[in-house]
C-alpha cells in the first residue's frame, strides 16, 4: 500500500467517525435507527417543542412538524390547571364515563351567573339536561346498567380496581343474557362476592346479604351459577380471615406472630380443617392464640366477628387441642 493509499483511508475513516475524529455515538430516537445520511453517524436528537429529528454531528434535519402524541396541555383559560383531557374510561358507568353530560352544579343560580345564564334560560337548561340524562338510558339494558353499578359503589365495600372487576363481570353477564329474570341486587352481589374471593379478599355472605338486602340462599345459588359459567372456583383458606378478625376483635399485633406459628403446625394435617368452614377455622386459632397471650376474648365475641355459633367453634377447638397433644406427645417421644 502507498503513501497515498494510506493517507486517503484514513480521511475517510475521519469523515466517517465525525467531526474531531470521534467515533459517533449510537443515540436512536424512535423511528429513526439508521445512519445519518450526510456524516454516517447514529447521533440523533428529538425536540418535541419544535417537532424536529436532528443529527448532533452534523444538524441535519430528517423530520419536522412531529406530532405529539402526548396529552395536551394548552391553557385557554385564566386557570392554573392546564389539564384539558377527562378521566379514564371506567366499567363503574353505564356508559364507560366516554359520554357528556350537562353538569347540575352549572345551572345553580351562582354556576348560571358566573355562565351569564338567565333565569328564563336556566329553566331551559335544566329540561333539556333532564332530557339528555333519560335519552341515554331508553334501553333497558342501560338502566339495568346503572342501576347495578351504583350497587357495586354504592353497597360493595371494595377498593375502586375491585369495583371495576365486578362491574366487569355484570357487564359480561348481562351481555349473556344471565341476568335476565333474576334481580339486579342478587347478581351484583354475587359478583362482588366472587371478585373479593378471586382477589383474596373474601367476605362472608352474611356479610354481604345483609349489604345489598338479599337473601342467603339465593346469593348462595348465584354465586354456584356464576362460578360455573366462568370457572371460578376457588377454596379459601383460614389464613385469608385472620388480618380482619384480630383487626375487629382489636387484639394487639404480636397475636398475629401466634396465629401464624399455630397454622405453620395445623395446616398439614388437612384431615383435621379441610372441610371445615374456614372461618370457623381462622376464629379457633385466633380463640387460642389470644389465650395464649394473654389477651382472652370469650367465645361469644370471637363468634359474632366470624359468623359461625359457639358450638362449631368449640368442636373446633376441641380437634385442634387433640392435635397439638399428639404433636407434642411425639416430639418428646
Amino acid at each position: 500500500m502507498t503513501r497515498s493509499e494510506s493517507t486517503d483511508r484514513t480521511r475517510t475513516t475521519t469523515e466517517r467517525r465525525g467531526l474531531g475524529g470521534q467515533r459517533p455515538s449510537r443515540r436512536t430516537v424512535t423511528g429513526h435507527t439508521e445512519p445519518c445520511e450526510e456524516c454516517a453517524a447514529v447521533d440523533w436528537n428529538q425536540d418535541d417543542d419544535r417537532g424536529e429529528v436532528t443529527c448532533n454531528q452534523c444538524g441535519l434535519v430528517v423530520e419536522e412538524t412531529m406530532i405529539d402524541p402526548g396529552a395536551e396541555w394548552t391553557n385557554h383559560d385564566n386557570v392554573t390547571d392546564k389539564s384539558r383531557v377527562g378521566a379514564p374510561s371506567t366499567y363503574t358507568l353505564a356508559d364507560k364515563g366516554l359520554n357528556t353530560s350537562i353538569a347540575a352544579s352549572d345551572l345553580w343560580s351562582n354556576g348560571a351567573a358566573r355562565h351569564g345564564i338567565s333565569a328564563r334560560s336556566r329553566r331551559d337548561w335544566r329540561r333539556r339536561r333532564v332530557i339528555d340524562e333519560r335519552s341515554k338510558t331508553r334501553q333497558s339494558r342501560a338502566r339495568n346498567l346503572v342501576k347495578a353499578n351504583q350497587h357495586i359503589r354504592d353497597r360493595s365495600g371494595l377498593p375502586k380496581p375491585l369495583q371495576e372487576e365486578a362491574a366487569r363481570l355484570y357487564r359480561k353477564l348481562s351481555e349473556e343474557g344471565f341476568v335476565t329474570g333474576r334481580s339486579i341486587a342478587g347478581v351484583t352481589a354475587a359478583c362482588t362476592y366472587l371478585i373479593a374471593r378471586q382477589e383474596n379478599l373474601p367476605r362472608q355472605i352474611p356479610e354481604v346479604c345483609e349489604a345489598f338486602e338479599v337473601a342467603e340462599k339465593e346469593l348462595s345459588r348465584l354465586i354456584r351459577h356464576i362460578s360455573r359459567r366462568f370457572n371460578m372456583h376457588t377454596i379459601t383458606s383460614p389464613e385469608e380471615y385472620f388480618d380482619r378478625f384480630i383487626s375487629d376483635l382489636e387484639l394487639p399485633p404480636n397475636t398475629r406472630l401466634r396465629v401464624d406459628h399455630l397454622w405453620k403446625v395445623i395446616e398439614p394435617h388437612t384431615d383435621v380443617w379441610q372441610g371445615k368452614k374456614p372461618m370457623g377455622v381462622a376464629a379457633a386459632l385466633i380463640y387460642q392464640a389470644a389465650k395464649e397471650g394473654g389477651t382472652n376474648r370469650t367465645q361469644s365475641e370471637i363468634c359474632a366477628v366470624a359468623n359461625v355459633s359457639e358450638v362449631t367453634l368449640r368442636g373446633l377447638l376441641r380437634l385442634m387441642t387433640g392435635l397439638l397433644k399428639r404433636i407434642g406427645e411425639a416430639s418428646d417421644n
